[in-house]
């Protein structure tokens, strides 16, 4: 019969011993023993030497002041559980004895699974044998022999360690995929870090020395030595790269990384990141000494030079959330030269935008206070008049039923942008108001209502620096009044079709708006014009504020929608008419010139997770020429698939505006699982565009920009890939040429 007995200063309780013990075999294997239970209910909280424990059976020898616990022992004391076939105690010496398929869990909730366990009444100090350790956070140790220290700490001899599972799909022992061996290990459950001495790390049997080494365990982070990186470029040759990770405290920390390169100095990078109470912020900065005059961009004036100079590049970010309302933001990004991003592979990005403001919002409040500026980072580009844009103050209030149940939205908003070496400065001020009612008819039809009004004041200067006379405007201050109604009728029809729902939805749209001054105010935001899908419909197809489109016209289109099972089509298509004959503000090649516009469309095809197919197109009126031709494919599983993208604009536009230059390019991608943790990926990029299309493009119709082929391993803790890239276009210092990555990532290592 099971007898449930309370002792007061008996058993040391829980033999927390998570002794990570592995024996000489080292095996990390699950040992066959009794789950833990669960903790044993008491009335009242026990005292600190007090212990809960049950057994089979309890014998005391009074001559030998023995006490022997038998058959399924558990005990309980303070977080801490045991479970052994035999627990014994000695009172004369004060040793307690567990053996016997044994099982520790302590308060951490790290268990030990083991044979014999020998520790004082003091509960202190310990000795296992053959055991093995399953860590909560994740991985295991194993160790011939262990000693428990004071606070828990664990040292053991002959032992090894790994996150990695030790079971195949089938519940069949395997080999981990690295693990590390190591004459001594000190595992400190406090602070989840694990040392150790004399150590080897084994990869896929390939073993390589760590005389000294440490790690945190389950993601914490701590000081350390982070996974290296390794890479070969025609530039800079081979490049080794080793961060080292500084925990300042729990809500920041620092990450160093010194770059090696045969072909280069050395560059430094650091990582600064922090947490506050009102919200974080992040630092990211390099600097290196190289020859800028391999940028092959020099300024007027300026004699190139050989010597040595000092490149960097900054990207902080940050936002402060001070109340439910209002915060704060910012992001600078700032190089010091144009190639140093491409020539050191940090970015592509060919031009950094800094940003920094407040801002409040609320259900039906917005306001911020912000700012830009631009750094060029293209090399055909002077990049000496960027604009700066300090500051734009916008304000919006939405009221809802102010009038017969309609919405009205006010907005006031004003910007200021200025230009240093002599570029066109620009100030600008406005208020509108939009009144919006939406309905449904008896007969199922969607109306919407809108009446929009806008009041403008500029001032702009030395407008003769713009080089586009179409977005100069005149110098001096000038005034706008800007005024617009439209009502939009859709009308959905929904029905059974081919087994699933069909949805037909013809659209009609009337827009009024009187004829508004547009040529003498500079434009500064609107420039990137072109008839999309998405703006068909817009009250004004300009984006930005500088332009608004004053014409009466009716647009007119379809949406259309099939769902099927696990098959799901959209599709729209539509054209506008401009009611007046007066020339339009629009330039060529957009295809809003003429009185008809072109044809907008787009259509969307889903097949369940496997295909996602998405095609933008425009038609022109007059013969139906294809101007636009967009598409976006993917095709596979997560593991395997293809990814392909193709764009050509062919607008026939004989004005040279950057904004509306042609091009065709063409992107593919893929990734292929050719086997259970291996896969091989790749994607190229190719310029095909002419001098036919884009009289300015030095492109011969069929000039690759990069291509990157890979293979890939990476299981439940390891990460390993080899990845080659080749560039074929010169970006001053950042040569055309061939570079090789390898990357690996081992579970609990680097942090």
């Amino acid at each position: 019969m099971r007898q449930a007995l309370l002792r007061t200063a008996a058993l040391p309780a829980c033999l927390w011993l998570a002794l990570p013990a592995i024996a000489a075999a080292q095996d990390l294997q699950d040992r066959e023993g009794a789950a833990l239970p669960p903790p044993i209910e008491t009335a009242a909280p026990r005292a600190d030497n007090q212990i809960d424990f049950s057994a089979d059976q309890l014998e005391y020898d009074f001559d030998a002041d023995l006490v022997n616990a038998t058959g399924d022992v558990r005990l309980f004391r303070q977080g801490e559980r045991l479970r052994a076939d035999k627990v014994t105690w000695n009172r004369k010496t004060g040793q307690v004895v567990a053996e016997g398929d044994i099982a520790v869990t302590n308060p951490q909730g790290d268990i030990a699974y083991g044979d014999r366990i020998e520790l004082t009444d003091t509960l202190k100090d310990g000795v296992v044998n053959n055991m093995l350790v399953v860590l909560e956070q994740g991985g295991r140790i194993a160790a011939e022999r262990g000693v428990r220290e004071n606070g828990g700490v664990l040292r053991v001899t002959k032992a090894a360690y790994t996150p990695c599972a030790v079971e195949n799909s089938a519940g069949c022992p395997k080999e981990p995929s690295w693990k590390i061996t190591a004459r001594e290990v000190v595992y400190n459950p406090d602070r989840k870090r694990i040392r150790y001495k004399g150590a080897r790390v084994t990869l896929f049997g390939l073993s390589l020395p760590l005389p000294a080494f440490s790690h945190t365990i389950g993601g914490e982070s701590a000081p350390g030595i982070l996974a290296p990186q390794f890479r070969l470029s025609r530039v800079n040759g081979f490049e080794f790269a080793l961060p080292y990770h500084f925990n300042l405290g729990p809500n920041r920390d620092l990450t160093v990384t010194p770059h090696v390169f045969t072909e280069a100095l050395p560059m430094i990078e650091g990582n600064y990141r922090q947490y506050t109470s009102l919200g974080a912020f992040e630092v990211t900065a390099y600097g290196t000494y190289s020859r800028r005059s391999d940028d092959l961009v020099t300024e007027a004036g300026v004699a190139p030079t050989s010597e040595n100079a000092f490149r960097g590049y900054v990207d902080a970010t940050g936002r402060a959330q001070f109340d439910p309302y209002w915060s704060a933001f910012g992001s600078i990004r700032v190089a010091t030269d144009k190639t140093f991003l491409r020539r050191y592979d940090i970015s592509r990005d060919d031009r950094l935008r800094s940003n920094i403001g407040v801002q409040r919002i609320s259900e039906d409040t917005y306001f911020a206070i912000q700012g830009w500026a631009v750094q060029s980072l293209r090399l055909d580009d002077a990049g000496q008049i960027q604009p700066v844009a300090l500051p734009e103050i916008d304000f919006r209030h939405r009221l809802t039923d102010p009038l017969i149940g309609g919405r009205l939205t006010v907005q006031l908003n004003s910007l200021a942008i200025s230009r240093n070496n002599g570029g066109q400065d620009t100030q600008r001020a406005f208020a509108s108001a939009l009144w919006e009612l939406r309905r449904i008819t008896n007969w199922g039809q969607e109306v919407t209502f809108s009446a929009f009004a806008r009041g403008d004041i500029y001032n702009t200067s030395n407008s003769a620096a713009t080089l586009t006379p179409l977005y100069r405007g005149e110098d001096g201050f000038h005034t706008r009044g800007i005024g617009a109604l439209a009502v939009d009728v859709k009308w959905p029809f929904i029905g059974e079709a081919f087994g699933g729902d069909q949805r037909i939805t013809p659209r009609v749209q009337i827009v009024a708006s009187p004829r508004i001054s547009n040529i003498d105010i500079p434009n500064e935001d609107a420039r990137s014009i072109d008839l999309e899908d998405t703006n068909l419909f817009s009250l004004n197809r300009f984006p930005g504020y500088d332009r608004f489109e004053d014409s009466t016209r009716v647009t007119y289109g379809v949406d259309y929608a099939l769902d099927l099972p696990g098959v799901s089509i959209n599709a729209n298509v539509g054209q506008s008419y401009r009611l007046n004959a007066r020339p339009s503000i629009f330039p060529e090649g957009t295809g809003l010139t003429d009185r008809w516009s072109d044809f907008v469309g787009r259509t969307e095809v889903r097949v369940g997770q496997f295909v996602a197919f998405t095609h933008r197109y425009r038609l022109d009126k007059d013969g139906f020429a294809v101007r636009r031709n967009e598409v976006d494919a993917t095709v596979g599983s997560r593991k395997t698939y293809a990814l392909i993208g193709y764009l050509r604009l062919n607008r026939n536009n004989d004005q040279l505006l950057e904004d509306l230059r042609d091009r065709e390019e063409v992107r593919v991608g893929g990734r292929v699982a050719f086997a259970r943790f291996w896969s091989a990926f790749g994607s190229a990029t190719v310029d095909l565009t002419d001098r036919n299309e884009d009289p300015l493009s030095i492109s011969d119709g069929f000039e690759p920009i990069r291509h990157r082929l890979g293979v890939q391993y990476e299981d439940d803790c390891v990460r390993l890939g080899l990845t080659w890239r080749r560039d074929y276009q010169d970006n001053g210092d950042a040569r055309a040429g061939n570079s090789f990555l390898l990357t690996l990532a081992l579970t609990n290592l680097g942090r």
